[in-house]
């Protein structure tokens, strides 16, 4: 079987959720005699090898800007793959729900990661929500099988489109001890200090946050780990309430020092609202870290309704109540990082999850009857 994996920035570029899930994805399919084709968006690499780890590999160029770069680099992506000798294309990107119809000229099997609620985030205003909206209504259409990475997210697709869809969650890596050694660079102390991680973006909510933490009686830190790659005035203002207890470290490209901050932190305050399983949740739970999450349901369902953490409210009142909260009741914290990876089951084992891809893919290009 070949595979073409279309919608993210490539491999083996990690630069997020959708490249850890492509870098995951492809090597593990190798090793089930799969052979993986992956696009790559050409301006992000300097150099253009055509396999690395047998891994076949595309670079086609895209525009810059971060509204079409995706839509862009997908279409002429998917139009290659369609005329190329693979039996399923993969799309890790809703931007190209609508161009699902393009691989039915050759006959060629679909299936589409749909990742969040992309229409109702704050950055996508007015007609980026409206396109993606749009984009998830001709997924479901056209695409001949529609992947959701939490069971809350099926509901809503069977809800808002009424289409039903395939589970499959997002990895999480396995624990490795960190040294907390590599904390003195950034000038903290061990359980000293709360920890975000995240792009700098209002719907991962770290304006809330960070301003209940400023008008709460915390004692401790607030380490924001994460930016945008580009020029943005709601990250800049964020940045600006930078102070000694306030520490914006960018971006952490040292796995071994992001695991530090994580194994190493009072508390991980998870702020995300509008995806499905989040990469950075399953980080903070395989390092063992006390989770304060914002109230959602697909935080719910990943925390187990409050068994592997605490809730707050969308609001800096519930953001300060919950930091008084858990500084008040140390033994609280020390029992939530006792049992957090517990939640950690074969739903998220990237093996499991490469396995429940093989096989929905197997599904599709079995002879019909």
């Amino acid at each position: 079987m070949k595979i073409a994996i279309i919608g993210s920035r490539g491999y083996p570029y990690v630069y997020g959720g959708f490249e850890t899930l492509v870098k995951e994805l492809s090597e593990r399919l190798i090793k089930h005699d799969v052979e993986v084709h992956v696009y790559c968006q050409k301006n992000l690499f300097k150099s253009f090898p055509p396999v690395v780890n047998g891994v076949h590999l595309h670079y086609i160029p895209t525009l810059k800007g971060k509204s079409l770069n995706q839509i862009v680099h997908s279409f002429f992506s998917i139009i290659h793959a369609t005329f190329s000798s693979v039996d399923v294309i993969f799309v890790v990107n809703l931007a190209a729900g609508p161009m699902g119809w393009i691989p039915k000229i050759t006959g060629k099997k679909t299936m589409i990661n749909v990742d969040g609620l992309e229409w109702l985030r704050p950055k996508w205003k007015g007609m980026g929500s409206r396109y993606f909206h749009f984009a998830a209504k001709m997924a479901v259409k056209l695409f001949d099988q529609i992947i959701t990475d939490a069971e809350a997210m099926r509901k809503v697709y069977l809800e808002e489109f009424n289409t039903d869809s395939t589970v499959i969650a997002y990895g999480a890596p396995p624990f490795k001890p960190a040294e907390a050694s590599s904390l003195a660079r950034f000038n903290l102390n061990k359980e000293e200090y709360y920890l975000i991680v995240g792009r700098l973006i209002p719907d991962n909510n770290a304006d809330l946050i960070i301003k209940g933490f400023l008008s709460s009686t915390s004692t401790k830190k607030l380490v924001v780990v994460g930016d945008v790659p580009y020029a943005d005035t709601y990250a800049e203002s964020l940045k600006k309430l930078q102070n000694d207890n306030l520490i914006f470290l960018g971006y952490i490209t040292d796995q071994q020092e992001l695991a530090a901050l994580y194994q190493n932190s009072f508390a991980y305050i998870h702020g995300h609202k509008y995806g499905g399983t989040n990469p950075a949740m399953l980080k903070a739970m395989s390092n063992n870290c006390a989770i304060l999450a914002l109230d959602t349901v697909f935080n719910r369902e990943m925390l187990s309704n409050g068994e592997f953490g605490l809730f707050f409210g969308e609001s800096e009142k519930f953001v300060a109540d919950c930091l008084a909260l858990l500084e008040n009741h140390p033994d609280q914290v020390k029992t939530l990082r006792t049992k957090v990876s517990s939640g950690l089951t074969d739903k998220y084992n990237w093996d499991k999850v490469t396995n429940a891809y093989y096989q929905a893919m197997k599904e599709l290009v079995k002879p019909s009857k």
